[in-house]
């Protein structure tokens, strides 16, 4: 029997341990609102395990809890949790968000456990509730418009919505209230709005009311008691209105957060400044930390938990000890710091540098990768460009990235991009990896070779040697290398002149080539195109015009015009021995090929020495007496003209002509030269002297009745103008040329009316003559248009002309 017995017992513990290891765990949860009434149904658990009324006799199912309250019970009959005793969220949960509690539901047919959590919602069971009924604020009269003074901060037990949202203060004609949102609380600051007036009011009453979150909200109020002192005038002053400290969390006791620092200007006791917290009430924040009344030294007093808070928030205050004494507050938000001590790190892989230029938007530059040893938050990181630079990173696969290029490259603008990556992680206090990644920029031909100019002017003197460089082309290109080296070479343009046979231009150097000594009295100027082309692929080039103008040299001597010779000829004149003073002999007419100034013809007797019977026109060339004759006189008198031009230096001709005196003018041989304006020629000179004298009679007898018919008309105060010509002969020996609206007025000495009358062919002036003015006398030439359009002024009529009106 007892071997039965024994036998039995170790049958029943086998079977226990047997169930035990079939024992399964599982979790249920449900929610209520705190307050709950007791018997208030939670849930049903028997239904939520699958158990019918009759398996829920059997199965044994009890619940249990560690709270020291029984806050639910389960009915046996039916399987319903229910609430049991009162449920204070605030006092179960305080300063959470999330609350709720745990219990364990065993069966014993089969055995199993089952946990079971049940929520706490909050409800708004709390009004908000200041630290003190009643405060009282001291502030002095001189205190300006705008100070402002921190009130107590009111606490609500309930949490989220239903916590303190805001801030009242009843209507009154110095203060308002300026409510601050924060995300730790609400707080409020007493605002002066105009300064007091003690002798006025000395004393303030108000009333502060707190509102919660609640429909509807419930309030706290706080009587404020706002008392107006006098005397001290000077507060004391932070150094900041607002201290941020960072403290890692578990700090030790003992450690030094910060020292305040606060000022007061005035002497003595006013100016003796004491610190301290102005928030005292029940869970003050200032329980973690203390504060040195003197000295301003906040340490830690308490246990840091970054998990239970992670950020504080203190009012300060500095108070001197002037009557009545004056304060200033400040805050200190003390920001707790997770342990992250693992920044990430960034490595490169794949770089490809250097990146053309013309690279398309979506190349792949480089592959970047993040490694983080931290876990959870401070594992994850977040990669980023810092800096502005045409590439971006495209995110492949977690911390995989690729660097791409996102905009236009530019060599010349920028040849070399160092980009900052940087790589954060997601800790409370983030922690960065920096890397610099340098890519160059490759050249490509995208600029073409640019001259300083679009057209370029060349001044080269005539005559000069073969071969002369009278020029040096340059050019700019941004490019690099074979892409900015360029070559020069003549352009084909449609001319008649052979530019290539003018000039060279050397390929490498640019420089410009003279191939024949230019001569400027057969050509004046030329252009020709010029092409520079770089050497890149594809080349690029660009043309520049090239104007050559040739520079005058005085290189032509005067040639004499007929119908007197050069030195060597004979040349003679006639004059009669009563030739008076001024009596004209002949003139010399020259022309020079060069033009300006190198054209510029002077005249000059320069033989014989000593002679003081003939003067030369130095302008004119006419040579005329300077006296009369005497018997000492040679009855021939050789002359030489020296014609010189105005070049440098100047280049001269002579002629040479014998002035023979004869008695009487009979023995003189009357010659007219006349010098064709257009090429023409009169060899019969008969007819050359009858026209002349025709013309004399005519002009002087017009000029005579013209004289007489403009004074007239001028002394009725009245200038008429003539559509036919007029010709006025003047009492001195002048004449008078009218025609349309134009007249001229020209003087003829007796001499000249005895050698050189000249009849105009048409209208007068000739219609290629122009009036020029050559030292102070103004005399008639004619034009003579070259091939280059330049014109050449040659005299052509022996007039002076004194006056021209229009």
């Amino acid at each position: 029997m007892a071997s039965w017995r024994h036998w039995d017992h170790f049958w029943n513990l086998f079977v226990t341990l047997l169930c035990l290891c079939n024992l399964s765990v599982a979790q249920i949860s449900y929610t209520i609102s705190e307050e709950a009434d007791k018997g208030t149904a939670v849930g049903n658990l028997a239904k939520d395990l699958n158990l019918s009324a009759q398996q829920l006799q059997s199965a044994g199912l009890e619940i249990t809890s560690v709270y020291k309250l029984r806050y639910f019970d389960l009915n046996d009959e039916t399987g319903v949790i229910f609430v049991n005793d009162r449920i204070d969220r605030e006092e179960i949960c305080p300063n959470t968000v999330k609350c709720s509690l745990n219990l364990e539901a065993a069966l014993s047919n089969p055995r199993s456990l089952h946990r079971i959590e049940i929520l706490v919602n909050d409800i708004n069971d709390n009004a908000p509730i200041f630290p003190d009924e009643q405060t009282i604020v001291d502030m002095s009269e001189s205190s300006f418009a705008g100070e402002r003074h921190p009130l107590p901060i009111a606490h609500d037990a309930d949490i989220g919505t239903y916590s303190v949202k805001t801030y009242k203060i009843n209507q009154n004609d110095y203060f308002s209230l300026d409510v601050q949102n924060t995300d730790e609380r609400v707080s409020a600051e007493l605002v002066l709005q105009k300064p007091l007036d003690r002798e006025k009011q000395a004393v303030i009453e108000l009333t502060v009311t707190a509102f919660d979150g609640g429909k509807p909200p419930k309030t706290g109020t706080l009587q404020l008691q706002v008392n107006v002192l006098d005397v001290n005038d000077n507060s004391p002053l932070f150094s900041k209105s607002l201290y941020k400290v960072q403290v890692v969390e578990n700090a030790d006791i003992g450690t030094t957060l910060l020292r305040l620092a606060a000022t007061d200007l005035d002497d003595g006791v006013n100016g003796q400044v004491v610190y301290s917290f102005t928030e005292r009430g029940p869970k003050s924040r200032d329980e973690k930390f203390t504060l040195n009344d003197i000295t301003g030294e906040i340490t830690i007093n308490g246990n840091i938990d970054y998990e239970e808070k992670r950020a504080y928030e203190i009012r300060v205050q500095a108070r001197d000890k002037g009557t009545p004494p004056r304060s200033a507050h400040s805050k200190v938000l003390v920001e707790v710091i997770d342990v992250n001590d693992n920044a990430p790190q960034i490595s490169v892989s794949s770089l490809m540098s250097p990146v053309r230029e013309d690279s398309n938007i979506g190349t792949v530059v480089a592959m970047v990768t993040i490694t983080d040893k931290d876990e959870g938050n401070n594992g994850l990181t977040n990669c980023k460009i810092a800096n502005s630079v045409p590439f971006k990173l495209k995110s492949n696969y977690k911390n995989y990235y690729s660097l791409l290029v996102d905009g236009s490259l530019d060599r010349e603008s920028v040849p070399r991009y160092n980009i900052t990556i940087v790589a954060t992680d997601e800790g409370a206090s983030p922690l960065s990896g920096t890397s610099i990644i340098s890519i160059e920029v490759s050249d490509i031909n995208d600029n073409p070779p640019l001259f300083p100019q679009s057209q370029i002017n060349i001044y080269v003197t005539e005559n000069s040697p073969i071969g002369n460089t009278f020029y040096k082309l340059s050019v700019s290109d941004s490019d690099l290398n074979e892409n900015a080296k360029s070559t020069f070479h003549l352009v084909n343009v449609a001319s008649k002149m052979a530019i290539s046979t003018m000039v060279n231009i050397n390929s490498e150097t640019g420089e410009i080539i003279g191939l024949q000594s230019f001569n400027f009295e057969e050509i004046k100027t030329f252009q020709f195109k010029v092409q520079a082309t770089d050497s890149g692929v594809p080349p690029l080039s660009s043309n520049v015009t090239v104007n050559v103008f040739i520079l005058d040299e005085n290189d032509n001597s005067p040639a004499i015009l007929a119908p007197y010779s050069e030195h060597g000829s004979v040349n003679s004149e006639n004059i009669p021995y009563s030739a008076e003073a001024g009596y004209f002999v002949a003139k010399i007419r020259a022309v020079d090929a060069d033009s300006g100034y190198n054209a510029l013809l002077s005249y000059h007797l320069s033989e014989p020495k000593g002679n003081n019977l003939f003067r030369i026109g130095t302008s004119t060339g006419e040579i005329r007496t300077k006296r009369r004759m005497s018997d000492n006189d040679l009855k021939t008198h050789p002359l030489v003209v020296l014609v010189s031009d105005n070049g440098e230096p100047s280049l001269s001709a002579t002629v040479s002509i014998d002035v023979v005196v004869v008695e009487s003018t009979s023995d003189i041989q009357t010659q007219f030269r006349h010098v064709p304006l257009k090429e023409d020629s009169f060899s019969d000179l008969n007819l050359y002297l009858l026209i002349a004298i025709v013309s004399v009679s005519v002009i002087f007898l017009l000029s005579l009745i013209s004289l007489i018919a403009v004074r007239c008309h001028r002394t009725e105060g009245s200038f008429s103008r003539y559509s036919a010509p007029m010709i006025t002969t003047h009492p001195d020996g002048s004449w008078s040329y009218s025609k349309s609206t134009q007249q001229y007025d020209v003087c003829f000495s007796s001499d000249t009316l005895k050698s050189d009358v000249v009849v105009f062919p048409g209208p007068f002036p000739p219609v290629d003559a122009e009036l020029i003015s050559i030292n102070g006398s103004d005399t008639f030439t004619r034009t003579q248009t070259l091939p280059n359009k330049e014109k050449v002024c040659q005299p052509c009529f022996p007039l002076r002309i004194f006056e021209k009106v229009y």
